[in-house]
């Protein structure tokens, strides 16, 4: 466990980081003329041949038409603060849920200008996509986004090239329990790090050996029991990554409002954005490279 100075406001037990992805309409697909499209994840079906799905097209619209309404009924019924990390197209093919970011109490962090893998990209074709994702964004929900989520993999250009985009914060990143600096190839600057989870992610309900919903629940409650202990003595935080898509299915929403539930059982619990996260911690720490 690295060693912290700092506090979390109103002297709070643990940052709890809820992260909505929003997707759907930027995947893999033969109709957006790509060469590949994305796996039946419900099923565990890969195609062999580069033909058009569409019923997959439509399994992840469902996330648009259906899941995110239960979802964003939940965040508001509980007062829960997250950030959705979305691609950028996906929210220009959903104003719906761009309107319901517009103004609100939740940051949207960039999850490329596409939901695809940025790794194939060359260095200057990286910086358009980071760019174009932008200002997307900005123009869709009215904030310019200061985070950045990859699909899985980024390249070794990826944060000198985020910073020289102005944003604060890099989250392709499983090594810690709380946000660090981390060092920057063909930087002088370190940048900050608030790491993910995946183990905490609804998409452990798709990928085999996959969780049944009370499995997913019960791993997130002892994830969060865990972290909260921790949390009297050093700064924790804890990542939730939701899907519309996955969560937002009539049978496994209800494991989310039973997690939301039990959180609300707990005082000083710190519903938190990672950009309020990042922003504390730049504010509170000694900007030295950590070695987790």
């Amino acid at each position: 466990m690295s060693q912290t100075t700092y506090a979390w406001p109103n002297d709070a037990r643990l940052a709890l980081s809820v992260v909505v992805n929003v997707e759907e309409g930027s995947e893999y697909s033969i109709g957006e003329g790509d060469k590949i499209t994305e796996p039946v994840d419900e099923l565990s079906v890969s195609l062999t041949k580069p033909i058009r799905n569409y019923g997959n097209e439509s399994n992840y619209r469902y996330g648009v038409k259906e899941g995110h309404a239960r979802i964003a009924a939940l965040l508001d019924k509980y007062d829960v603060t997250t950030t959705y990390t979305a691609a950028a197209l996906s929210l220009e093919r959903a104003p719906e849920i761009a309107a319901y970011l517009h103004g609100s109490r939740h940051e949207t962090c960039s999850h490329g200008w596409r939901w695809i893998h940025q790794f194939r990209l060359n260095q200057e074709q990286e910086r358009e996509f980071i760019r174009k994702a932008a200002d997307s964004i900005e123009r869709t929900t009215g904030t310019r986004p200061v985070g950045w989520l990859s699909r899985y993999l980024h390249t070794a250009d990826t944060r000198r090239l985020l910073q020289e985009e102005g944003f604060l914060y890099h989250m392709d990143d499983y090594s810690a329990d709380a946000p660090f600096w981390a060092p920057v190839e063909g930087s002088d600057e370190p940048m900050v790090i608030v790491p993910y989870q995946l183990d905490t992610n609804d998409m452990k309900m798709w990928l085999a050996p996959s969780y049944l919903p009370k499995d997913w629940l019960d791993y997130a409650i002892d994830s969060f029991d865990t972290l909260y202990e921790e949390g009297a003595h050093a700064p924790r935080m804890m990542s939730i990554g939701l899907h519309l898509r996955i969560i937002g299915r009539p049978g496994r929403i209800g494991a989310l409002e039973k997690f939301f539930q039990y959180v609300a059982s707990k005082p000083k619990v710190w519903y938190a954005t990672r950009r309020g996260i990042a922003e504390h911690f730049v504010a509170n720490s000694d900007k030295k490279v950590v070695t987790v």
